[in-house]
Order: C-alpha cells, then sequence, then structure tokens
C-alpha cells in the first residue's frame, strides 16, 4: 500500500520586492539601543511605551544598516492587493467547464464509435448482424440524447452506460477517478500526495482515518480522553506538520473544511449545488462523504473563528479548477488569517503567533524577517533594562529615561555649530573645582593640573620622537576646571491644547528632556524643578516627564505657574531663574476662591494677576526668561511687559529653533555667572 504524502500546491507563491534582497543577507539587524532611539519621539508625544511600540509596529523599524523594515501598515496594503487581485483574476465556475468539455468529448467519441459500428454492419452484408446493430445503436444513441444537462447526472448516465468505444469508456473512468481524487484532494489537500494514484486500500484507510477522528472527537465531547498518540501512530503519514496535540491536529482539518466551505458559499446557487451533487455521487460508493460530513459538523463546533460562513466575490474570468479553486481558498483564508492577527496585534509579542513560514510565502522574506524582528522588540527592551512589564503594562525604566534626555540633548548639541555654543569659557581656573575637559599652556602661578598626555605629545612635537622622551616646562599642559556656581532653574512648559495643535508640544518637551539631561549629567549641583500650565499649574517630577503629555483644556495660566515656580525656588541658593516655553497669552488665573477661571480673549483681570506675580519674582531675584513660540501682537506686548517688569530676556523663535535658543542661553547665562565670579 503506498505511503501517502504532502501534496504540493499546484499554484506558484506570489512574490513581492520591499526593496532590494539578493538571498544572501542574513536578516535585518537590531540592537535595543538602536531600537529605544527610534521610539524616543514618540515617547516623548505620548509618554506610553505601549503606544510608542504599536506605532514602531504598524511603521517598521531602520536596520543597523538604515534598511527600513516594512511595517504592520505596508503588509496590511500588500495583504488587500493581493486578495483583490485574485478576486479580480479568477472564475469558480471554471472547474465545471472543464468537466462539461471533458464530458462532451466522451459522449462526441461514444457517438462516433456507434456510427462506425453501425457503418460497419451494413457493409458486412450481414443483415442479422445490421438488425442487432441498428437496435443497439437506437437505444445507446437514447441513452446519450436523455442524459441530464447536470454534471453530476451525466456522470450518473454515462456511469450505467454500456459503452461501444472502449477509448470513450476507459477516457471517462479516467475523468472519475480524476474528478473524485479532486474532490478528496478538497478535504485532504493539506495532508497527502498521491491521491490521484490511491489504490482502493488507500481509500479505505482515508475513511478509516477519518472515521476514528470522529471517534476522537465525539469521545472528547463526551469528557473521555481521546487515544491521540495511538492515532499518530497509525496516521501520522497524513499529517506531515506533525501536530503534537489533538489541538492542533484539529486545527489544521478545521481550516482545511472551513476553505471548502468557504469555497462552496462563493459559487453560486447553481454552481454549488452541482458540485454538491457530484460530489455526492463520485464518493457514494465509498461512503467517505458521510465521514467527511459528520467531521465537519464536529469542527465547526469546536473551531467556530474559522470563518465557515465567509464568502468571496469573485469577478474574474481565468477559470479554476477544483484543485486550483481550493488552493486559491486556502490562500484566501490564510490572508485573512495573517490580515486578522496584525490588524489585532497590540504588542510585539502578539506577533510571535504568527506562522512566519506562511507569512514568508504570502508577503516575501523581508516582510518575514521584520515579523520576527518586531517579536523580539519588548523582549530586547527589557533584557537591555530599558521598559519592565508592570502589570501587563510596559513602562520606561529610570535607564530608559535617562537615555531619553541624553538623546534630545546630543541631537540639540549636534544643531548647534560648535562657534556658538562650546564649553565654558574661563579667563582664570579655580583649584580642585569641576573639570572642563580642556587644557592649556602652564603659567606660573596655575594650579599644576598636569595633562600628562597633552604634556607628552608637546614634548613628542618638540623634539621630534625618540627614547626617553625629556620634558621642557614649555611642554607643560594643565587641565583647565570651572569655579563652582550653583544655579537654580524652574522650567515652565505650556501643556494648553494650542501646543499639540501647532506642532510646538514635542520640541517643547524634548528641550524640557535635554535641559534635565544638561544639568543633571554637566552641572549636577545646580536644582531643576518643572511647572507645567495650561488651565491649572501642577509641579511635576523630572523622572516623570516622559510621561508628561498636553492637557485636553482650554487655558494658560502663567499666574499659576508663577506662583508654583517661586514656591519651589524660595527654599533653593545660588542664581535663580523661571525658563517659559509657551505659544499663547495669559487666558486664565486661579480666583480667590482657588477655582480657576478661563476667558478668550484674556479679561483684563487675568493679565494684571499673572503681571502681579512676575513683579513678586522680580522681588524675590527671579530671573523671567521667556522663549516664544508663534508670537502674535498681542502675545509679543504682553512678553515685552514681562521682560521689562522683571529684567529678564525673551525669545521669539520656532518649534525647529527652540531648542538651539534654550540651550545657547542656558549655557551662556551659567557662564556669565561664573565670569561674575572672578
Amino acid at each position: 500500500m503506498g505511503r501517502l504524502r504532502r501534496r504540493r500546491s499546484r499554484r506558484t507563491p506570489p512574490h513581492f520586492a520591499y526593496s532590494h534582497w539578493d538571498g544572501t543577507q542574513s536578516g535585518f539587524d537590531v540592537d535595543a539601543n538602536q531600537l529605544f532611539d527610534q521610539l524616543s519621539d514618540d515617547l516623548l508625544y505620548h509618554g506610553d511605551v505601549n503606544s510608542a511600540l504599536r506605532n514602531l509596529m504598524q511603521g517598521g523599524m531602520t536596520d543597523r544598516d538604515g534598511r527600513q523594515m516594512e511595517g504592520i501598515r505596508a503588509m496590511l496594503d500588500r495583504l488587500r492587493e493581493r486578495r483583490e487581485e485574485i478576486l479580480d483574476r479568477y472564475d469558480l465556475g471554471g472547474a465545471f467547464n472543464d468537466i462539461a468539455h471533458e464530458l462532451r468529448e466522451v459522449v462526441e467519441q461514444e457517438r462516433r464509435a456507434i456510427d462506425e459500428m453501425v457503418a460497419a454492419a451494413r457493409k458486412s452484408g450481414d443483415e442479422r448482424r445490421n438488425e442487432l446493430a441498428t437496435d443497439s445503436a437506437a437505444m445507446k444513441t437514447m441513452e446519450l440524447d436523455m442524459l441530464p444537462p447536470d454534471l453530476a447526472g451525466q456522470v450518473k448516465g454515462l456511469q450505467n452506460h454500456d459503452f461501444e468505444s472502449t477509448e470513450a469508456q476507459t477516457a471517462f473512468e479516467e475523468l472519475l477517478e480524476r474528478l473524485r481524487a479532486q474532490v478528496m484532494q478538497q478535504y485532504l489537500d493539506q495532508m497527502a500526495e498521491g491521491i490521484d494514484t490511491m489504490s482502493p486500500e488507500d481509500m479505505q484507510r482515508v475513511k478509516d482515518m477519518l472515521a476514528e477522528l470522529n471517534r476522537m472527537l465525539e469521545q472528547r465531547a463526551a469528557a473521555e480522553e481521546p487515544d491521540f498518540d495511538g492515532f499518530m501512530e497509525r496516521f501520522g503519514d497524513f499529517f506531515p506538520e506533525n501536530p503534537r496535540t489533538l489541538d492542533g491536529l484539529l486545527e489544521v482539518m478545521a481550516r482545511r473544511l472551513a476553505a471548502v466551505q468557504q469555497m462552496l458559499n462563493s459559487m453560486t446557487p447553481e454552481q454549488r449545488a452541482q458540485l454538491q451533487e457530484l460530489s455526492d455521487q463520485l464518493l457514494s460508493d465509498m461512503d467517505l462523504q458521510w465521514e467527511v460530513d459528520r467531521l465537519g459538523e464536529n469542527l465547526r463546533g469546536q473551531f467556530p473563528g474559522e470563518g465557515w460562513g465567509r464568502s468571496y466575490d469573485f469577478q474574474g474570468i481565468d477559470p479554476l479548477d477544483l484543485p486550483e479553486a481550493v488552493d486559491m481558498m486556502s490562500e484566501l483564508g490564510d490572508i485573512d488569517q495573517l490580515d486578522n492577527l496584525l490588524r489585532g496585534a497590540t504588542n510585539p509579542g502578539a506577533l510571535a503567533e504568527v506562522d512566519i513560514d506562511r507569512a514568508r510565502d504570502l508577503l516575501g522574506d523581508e516582510s518575514a524577517a521584520s515579523l520576527e524582528r518586531m517579536a523580539e522588540a519588548a523582549r530586547m527592551l527589557e533584557e537591555a533594562g530599558l521598559i519592565e512589564n508592570r502589570e501587563g503594562r510596559y513602562e520606561m525604566t529610570p535607564r530608559a529615561i535617562r537615555r531619553i534626555g541624553s538623546g534630545a540633548l546630543e541631537e540639540l548639541f549636534r544643531r548647534i555649530s560648535a562657534d556658538t555654543l562650546g564649553r565654558h569659557e574661563m579667563r582664570r581656573t579655580g583649584q580642585g573645582h569641576e573639570r572642563d575637559f580642556e587644557t592649556k599652556p602652564y603659567e606660573f602661578g596655575d594650579p599644576f593640573n598636569l595633562s600628562v598626555e597633552k604634556t607628552l605629545r608637546n614634548a613628542v612635537t618638540r623634539t621630534g620622537g625618540g627614547i626617553p622622551i625629556r620634558l621642557h616646562p614649555d611642554d607643560f599642559e594643565i587641565e583647565s576646571t570651572e569655579q563652582q556656581v550653583r544655579s537654580s532653574t524652574v522650567l515652565m512648559l505650556d501643556l494648553s491644547l494650542s501646543m499639540p495643535m501647532r506642532d510646538n508640544f514635542l520640541p517643547a518637551k524634548k528641550v524640557a528632556m535635554a535641559l534635565h539631561a544638561l544639568i543633571t549629567s554637566r552641572y549636577p549641583r545646580d536644582f531643576f524643578g518643572l511647572v507645567s500650565f495650561s488651565e491649572v499649574a501642577r509641579e511635576i517630577k523630572p523622572e516623570h516627564l516622559p510621561e508628561v503629555s498636553w492637557d485636553y483644556v482650554y487655558g494658560t495660566n502663567m499666574q499659576h505657574g508663577f506662583q508654583l515656580a517661586r514656591r519651589m525656588l524660595a527654599g533653593q541658593s545660588g542664581t535663580k531663574q523661571i525658563i517659559m516655553i509657551t505659544d499663547g497669552e495669559p487666558t486664565a488665573h486661579i480666583t480667590r476662591s482657588g477655582e480657576p477661571f478661563f476667558s478668550y480673549p484674556p479679561t483684563r483681570e487675568t493679565v494684571d494677576l499673572t503681571l502681579v506675580e512676575v513683579a513678586k519674582c522680580t522681588r524675590d531675584n527671579i530671573r523671567i526668561n521667556t522663549f516664544v513660540l508663534d508670537a502674535t501682537h498681542y502675545l509679543t506686548h504682553f512678553i515685552e511687559e514681562v521682560s521689562r517688569l522683571n529684567g529678564g530676556r525673551a525669545f521669539f523663535t520656532t518649534n525647529e529653533n527652540l531648542g538651539d535658543y534654550v540651550l545657547v542661553d542656558f549655557v551662556e547665562n551659567r557662564r556669565s555667572l561664573l565670569r561674575g565670579r572672578r
């Protein structure tokens, strides 16, 4: 008895080229830090790791070589295009046209043989032979004339026909075997190869396999334990997927039978009736149809989500025979399954459920590689200590917050030319203070903080090299140090609704992160506080800054912001300043009853109460430096009044240049403090 093997699909899987690929690449290469850097803007904008990961999955990633890894959004577009291509090209009625054509050829061949029989009898001169031939021809011709118009009726009629033509009978029997194999192939496509050459014993083994599979389903429904291992020992060769559990085996069968049902659903009522009758006619003598129908009913109850009621609207003209139609339905089912999984993936871990090999067939190598990398994204970030899972949600770790701040700072520093910012300029150095990482030639009276590297380099340059290196006082180079000064800064960040509406929110938040990173890393003795303001003002802990988002309320309450900032600076030492970033005039204040009041255009009361707070800051020696985005005439006038009362500076800039202005001003202001100490 021949061994049943997996049948190769008759269709050619689709191939797509998203970008250059020659088959030699090992796949996209992304490390955790690079991945996190790609999330940074989203993390800054939304403050939510889960949202940032979803957006990354949708848009795709960039690998170390700068190649774009396809995202879910593009994959869904190509799945949709492939679905439309199939439906616009093919016609499910083609199978019936081919069968009808072959049956007509059998009938025509039989008619020719009948005519030849009658002609031979007449030519023989034997009257009895001629009489018998004429009667036989009349009966056989009448049987052919009376064949029903439907395919199942024609098949049944020809099965009962006494063929005159041996060739026609052979052709008909071969057609029956092929049709029987094609009908069975609907159900066994994913399991067996060589079904078109199966012996009666093979067919009986198929029936036994289906019957035992039905028994296992019924045992499970009765809370009994099916003998799955024994089943696989006897029939495991039907399942090259090698399912490890009964559920896995049943899922294979459910998917195949659901595809067959979807094909029937997609046919016209006439086509569906023809196929059903033809199937009953072809399989009635093997008792297989009953087992298949029984299995289908059992699997519907076990796997209701396989799309048993789904149908497709085929509009094309290219005919499909039955195996091709089943293959195409299987591909459409895989497209829908992958589409649903990708649409429902809310975090990278959900992509681990994707059948990568099938995704490679449908979308190509690069998409499969991209899905694999995206599925690993959260794990990579967790192992790198950048995110952690807290009660089912991902949150940033302190390390991640520091990385975002340093990344924002590096980005802004790269945009500022070296001659604009640079290091602290020193007219003299102080002993034992913070290193400036700059050097200068030694002068009499300087602290002898020798830079060994620069000193030796000077000696080698002077002597031309050689050992030993002989030093001269002119070679001495010392490390500069800056005198310690303390600055206390509160950043007032406008979070009113106009900030995101005008695309000002992300640049402003990035500046806040960069300023925090600069102060904590370069000037750790400084104080840095943060106040957000919209309808009301709130103190924000710097470590919570990445999670900050704008407020879905109207109002720009500078008065309350200045109050909180002044209280935060009251207990601090050193030079005190408020840096305010805003794109709107004061439109809200806190009333005597403690409630926020909003009005646009601003009322005189709101403006006056805000200027009162500016005066109190001035009295407490707190300078207010304001960075204004999208300035209107009224806002410009108000900010100029703030600067006149307080003595601070005002900068009118854009969201593209905001970071440059803030960092340059902060560092230059600190330079001025150092010079003032000397």
